[in-house]
């Protein structure tokens, strides 16, 4: 390549519309996936403290944002439940109820807006009394029973109407066994979206506090999630789960495993995602309130990035604020 002075790249930035021209990448409310909490409440809405900006919805509300994805364009919701802590007991038992938080919601944003994809989270956490994503029996995770409960807990959504079970418990199997268990019962259709790399995270935080698991949670998940060390090993879980059916797969948390996201891109070319997580969201947030950042900009740099990185497309607490942002 010619060397300056007769390459001088600052051409092609010197004017806006030789940046557009030339930009490499493109970010659109298509490449977004809201992430909302519901909660089984009698309020309407209820804030997320350390999630400004966020709040628990409860069934009605869930189908206005249904809507309200669908006039910004985007694609698709996924739902994650903070039930009243009465309910919790040791095995999760509210986790596959037809008649609970979950299924009543994907009932009313499917009527609400039916051209809006809903993915349900498939873990055990929002429903254990001590905040497992599996059954704890003396201090272990017992991952075979858990299985069995995942089973149970994906048929359900899937009969009330989910268009796509995302198992983000990390127990070894559960793809295989949710994929077989799907086709048995007539949902060959039904998309699986896999947490294939989810790691044992910090960023997880104000999550935990947004579906009640914080408190609870007795130790830490370190046997089941990965290491942050590892980037391997992401690999062997991403082909696994890619083996026994996955029809996409995902890395969370996002922003500081974007390495991970580009290599599991690279490796398998398949349809694959990141989380951006409460602790990202929230960071940015507390940030921008604080007067060091800008918010919106950070924003968008944010989302930007995983987009460079391979990823097609972002699960985000930012996404409606994004799309308005890029449609408005």
């Amino acid at each position: 390549m010619p060397s300056f002075p007769s390459t001088r790249l600052r051409r092609l930035r010197a004017a806006d519309w030789t940046r557009r021209l030339v930009r490499e990448t493109a970010l659109s409310p298509d490449d977004l996936i809201w992430t909302v909490i519901v909660s089984d409440r009698a309020d309407p809405t209820e804030p997320v403290p350390s999630m400004p900006g966020v709040e628990r919805l409860n069934v009605s509300e869930a189908a206005k944002a249904a809507v309200r994805a669908r006039t910004l364009g985007i694609p698709a919701i996924a739902i994650f439940p903070n039930i009243d802590p009465g309910l919790k007991d040791a095995h999760g038992s509210k986790a596959d109820d037809p008649n609970g938080l979950v299924a009543d919601c994907i009932k009313a944003m499917k009527d609400a807006a039916p051209e809006v994809g809903i993915i349900c989270d498939v873990a055990l956490d929002p429903f254990t009394d001590h905040g497992h994503d599996g059954l704890l029996a003396a201090g272990e995770i017992l991952n075979d029973a858990t299985v069995e409960r995942l089973i149970d807990q994906a048929l359900m959504q899937a009969e009330a109407g989910c268009d796509v079970i995302a198992p983000s418990d990390m127990m070894d199997g559960r793809i295989g066994a949710i994929r077989t268990a799907l086709d048995e019962e007539g949902f060959e259709n039904v998309l699986i979206l896999s947490y294939a790399a989810k790691y044992a995270s910090a960023f997880y935080g104000p999550y935990r506090d947004a579906i009640g698991s914080s408190t609870a949670l007795q130790g830490d998940k370190k046997t089941y999630q990965m290491d942050p060390a590892n980037t391997d090993e992401a690999l062997r879980e991403v082909a696994l789960d890619i083996e026994e059916g996955a029809d996409m797969v995902m890395v969370k948390p996002g922003m500081p495993y974007l390495d991970i996201v580009a290599r599991v891109k690279a490796e398998f070319e398949m349809p694959t995602y990141a989380f951006q997580v409460s602790g990202e969201y929230a960071m940015i947030k507390a940030a921008e309130a604080n007067g060091w950042i800008d918010g919106e900009r950070a924003m968008m740099e944010s989302l930007l990035a995983f987009k460079r990185a391979g990823a097609d497309g972002i699960l985000t607490y930012f996404a409606p604020e994004a799309a308005e942002r890029m449609t408005g």
